[in-house]
């Protein structure tokens, strides 16, 4: 990547909140960044409105009471510009709403309920959030205990996922980390029937062949992008691409994982067990899932 940054920073973060101790790590990581970046920081609730209207008037007062002491407390302990905010709507529509009306830099929410299984056709808030969103969503997952220390952007060397390396080099992360950038590359004449018959010189030898290309393909890559250098990785598909990314991740002790949420073939964001979503689901760490540019 080339050095220097594109001069967009970070200048507005919503943190959405449920009030869980998965929310309360993630106001941790999203009050760092704030401090980091001199960003404004909005809190978001939102409140199941398909309930009885008793119900619903009584939670969204006892919210406002917490949203608002949150609040009170960031600005007096840490000098944050702090808004709040309670929605009533479902609350996967509730946070695309507010992205859509604040139009934030960054939406940072807590991990997933890993406990609960994931439904095929709809997903969790999570999963539905970052597809929607349209903006960067960090999912905390790790505990924030200081400044990232080393973030591993990931590339399938397609153009969007290009575009969001891009949109990663225009935010504020403060003083650089350690920036390393993978791509898990494929090794197509491998998974033919009749690769068994392969002699191990030959399998070496297409894979030597097959790595060089995507060297360079990776290197003229890095070469086009904004931001500071990263130490380019390559590693070969001999589990799954979400695997080989997580293994990296622990390899090199990343605190941060950088996803595009679009691929080379955008039916894949359809369907759960894509790339991004199974690193979303199964990584120890932070993720940041970042959705291409859309034309609106």
């Amino acid at each position: 990547m080339r050095s220097g940054r594109t001069g967009r920073d970070m200048q507005r973060l919503l943190f959405a909140t449920d009030f869980s101790e998965r929310s309360d790590r993630a106001l941790r990581r999203a009050v760092l960044l704030a401090r980091q970046s001199g960003a404004s920081l909005e809190i978001v609730h939102v409140i199941d409105d398909d309930r009885p209207r008793r119900i619903v008037e009584q939670e969204a007062t006892e919210a406002r009471h917490l949203v608002d002491g949150l609040a009170r407390s960031l600005r007096e302990a840490d000098g944050l510009v702090c808004e709040t905010r309670i929605v009533l709507a479902d609350p996967f529509a509730g946070i695309v709403q507010t992205v859509k009306s604040t139009k934030p830099d960054l939406l940072i929410i807590g991990p997933h309920r890993r406990q609960l299984l994931r439904d095929i056709f709809v997903g969790t808030t999570a999963e539905r959030t970052i597809r929607s969103a349209g903006c960067p969503v960090l999912m905390v997952n790790g505990p924030p205990v200081g400044p990232y220390r080393h973030i591993l952007m990931t590339t399938d060397l397609s153009d969007a996922s290009r575009n969001a390396l891009d949109r990663f080099a225009a935010l504020d992360f403060g003083q650089l980390p350690a920036l390393s950038l993978l791509h898990v590359y494929g090794a197509p004449a491998l998974r033919l029937a009749m690769s068994d018959t392969m002699v191990d010189e030959d399998r070496d030898a297409y894979l030597r062949e097959v790595r060089g290309e995507v060297q360079a393909e990776l290197g003229a890559l890095a070469a086009q992008l904004a931001g500071p250098r990263a130490q380019l990785i390559l590693r070969h598909d001999e589990t799954s691409v979400a695997h080989e990314i997580l293994r990296a991740a622990d390899d090199l002790e990343a605190d941060l994982v950088v996803v595009s949420t679009q691929g080379r073939n955008a039916l894949t964001r359809i369907l759960l067990g894509s790339v991004t979503d199974e690193v979303l689901t199964a990584a120890p760490v932070d993720v940041l899932a970042i959705p291409p540019v859309r034309a609106d």
